[in-house]
């Protein structure tokens, strides 16, 4: 892997045979496990995906594709489908919460690929229709129990008690019973911040805003025509239990930001429904792999969203993954994947722990940034991407 220029031309999908005759089972039909099914089976592996709910589904909610997953999607051949399925992000504009008023603006359009916004029940729909085409197993109602080293899995349904692969990839998210297999039971610990998630009727422009306030933040971006995903953090010393499925009061989201700008205030009021959680830190898992056992996503790495790379990072993940193992011997290919894998992941983690920091800051740390902000915008409008060149500039498919 090494980083790519934005400038280079799209190279064309082509399938490989390099793997036919290895089994996979993927365990989790969520967007990182569909990925890995794809990236398996164009290189000739037969793939089942296990997925323990009654269908495949996602969450109503937005999801950001930044150029280093985008470029995955070019070499699996759906490269095209993102601006179909999604809106091309223009650029990120940071905003002050308490007046509402932006403070600069950083282009995104020049990315190549580019930068997405997309609802993610339309890119799991995408997706799955990709693995249809491809001759992916699609299995639901699937819920494995347990999985040994040398890749039998058990299940908790009556109808198929057990079944063997040549690798299984665990990509079963925060919860993920592999990560328990692979390193032993691990508890995560509360990051001191809970989030709210909706999706709020209006319009913006093709810009992620992220709104910030001492100790709070909001980022809103479009996903369509009159509907805006929405995402609020604040910091509390009390939490909500980890998950995006837990209801709350529209009344608690609009009260914690009570002090910011009008037009900020208005758009809380809109909220009919959100879904409360709170956030939890999950160190990188020490290792990914046990035999014929492996992870990815937030299986492996959870990570919190102030960096918009959760999904990104799994999608980067399934593709090195399968080219691992399809290069360096099948299974011998898993130490490959744990060792390209787990610095980038680690150093994208710091990163969003650090952002965590700067959109919650007071008093005159809080001038400081902005004025800093301000005159970076003026004097080195590029230098946001240029700093951040390390993740979206980098290339997982070379």
């Amino acid at each position: 892997m090494k980083r790519r220029n934005a400038t280079n031309a799209a190279r064309r999908f082509i399938a490989t045979t390099d793997l036919d005759g290895f089994t996979v089972g993927i365990v989790g039909g969520g967007i990182g496990g569909l990925t890995a099914a794809l990236a398996f089976a164009d290189r000739g592996a037969s793939v089942s995906v296990l997925e323990q709910a009654k269908e495949f589904t996602e969450v109503g909610a937005g999801i950001q594709i930044t150029p280093n997953a985008a470029r995955v999607f070019q070499a699996l051949g759906l490269l095209e489908f993102l601006p179909r399925i999604g809106i091309e992000a223009e650029a990120v504009v940071p905003v002050d919460g308490l007046t509402g008023k932006a403070i600069t603006g950083f282009d995104l359009s020049a990315q190549s690929p580019r930068y997405h916004f997309v609802h993610r029940a339309k890119l799991l729909e995408m997706l799955v229709n990709a693995c249809i085409g491809r001759g992916v197993q699609l299995h639901t109602n699937s819920r494995v129990a347990s999985a040994t080293d040398e890749g039998v899995m058990s299940f908790e349904d009556v109808d198929a008690t057990h079944a063997q692969f040549d690798l299984v990839v665990f990509a079963d998210g925060i919860h993920s019973i592999g990560r328990a297999l692979i390193n032993g039971p691990t508890e995560p610990f509360f990051a001191g911040q809970v989030a709210w998630r909706a999706i709020v009727s209006g319009s913006m422009t093709n810009a992620a805003q992220v709104i910030m306030g001492p100790g709070r933040h909001i980022v809103l971006y479009p996903l369509g025509p009159n509907q805006i995903n929405l995402v609020a953090v604040q910091e509390r010393s009390n939490w909500a239990k980890e998950g995006w499925n837990h209801a709350d009061d529209p009344a608690n989201l609009q009260d914690a930001f009570s002090d910011f700008a009008p037009d900020i205030r208005a758009l809380l009021e809109k909220v009919e429904t959100v879904n409360l959680w709170g956030l939890f830190r999950h160190e990188v898992a020490q290792s990914w792999v046990k035999g014929r056992m492996t992870m990815l996503g937030d299986a492996a790495h959870p990570t919190l969203p102030f960096l918009a790379q959760g999904a990104n990072l799994a999608i980067e993940d399934a593709y090195v993954l399968a080219r691992s193992v399809e290069r360096d011997g099948r299974v011998q290919g898993l130490g490959t994947y744990q060792n390209m894998r787990r610095p980038r992941v680690i150093r994208a983690i710091d990163a969003a722990n650090a952002n965590a920091k700067n959109y919650h800051l007071s008093g005159p740390q809080r001038w400081a940034s902005h004025m800093a902000l301000r005159g970076l915008g003026v004097v080195a409008p590029n230098a946001f991407l240029r700093r951040l060149s390390w993740l979206y500039d980098f290339d997982v498919t070379v």
